[in-house]
């Protein structure tokens, strides 16, 4: 019962600060962006998710002189989840492995935004993956509530 009800409070908490738009799900943090992605990373090791790569942008960008608020990408995935929906869709290899973007806005808040899985199978006209693809919204909505919440 009380786990339940803990999922029906993150639910809500998820739908009251997490926005959609174009496929892209933002949710917001309540951390700063090192902390966020910390957490992720945390999350992904524990669920044993291989994490690919962290990449850097602010970083990239004082290389070359340019200024840009701290955003870092992760790129992590599963081969078990990720093989079957490249073998409906080999081009759905451009968007596998999944990545998490985590960013800090022109107000200073921090968001966690990912590619919405229902939105991947369309764009790859994949159909018949209806549970893979619900797997794998849990999945990220899981670790974007780990890495977000207080």
């Amino acid at each position: 019962m009380k786990k339940t009800i803990l999922v029906l409070l993150l639910t809500v908490f998820m739908i009251g600060t997490a926005a959609a738009q174009g496929g892209l799900v933002s949710v917001k943090s309540s951390h700063d962006v090192a902390t966020t992605a910390n957490r992720l990373e945390s999350a992904l090791k524990e669920k044993g998710i291989a994490v690919f790569a962290r990449i850097d942008h602010a970083k990239g960008a004082q290389r070359i002189g340019q200024a840009l608020k701290p955003t870092l990408l992760i790129v992590f995935g599963s081969p078990a989840m990720g093989t079957p929906l490249i073998q409906r869709s080999r081009s759905m290899g451009i968007d596998l492995p999944l990545k998490a973007l985590i960013w800090e806005d022109s107000a200073g808040q921090v968001w966690f935004s990912y590619n919405a899985p229902d939105y991947l199978a369309r764009r790859h006209g994949i159909t018949e993956m209806g549970d893979a693809i619900r797997k794998m919204e849990q999945a990220l909505s899981n670790f974007a509530m780990a890495a977000t919440l207080p």
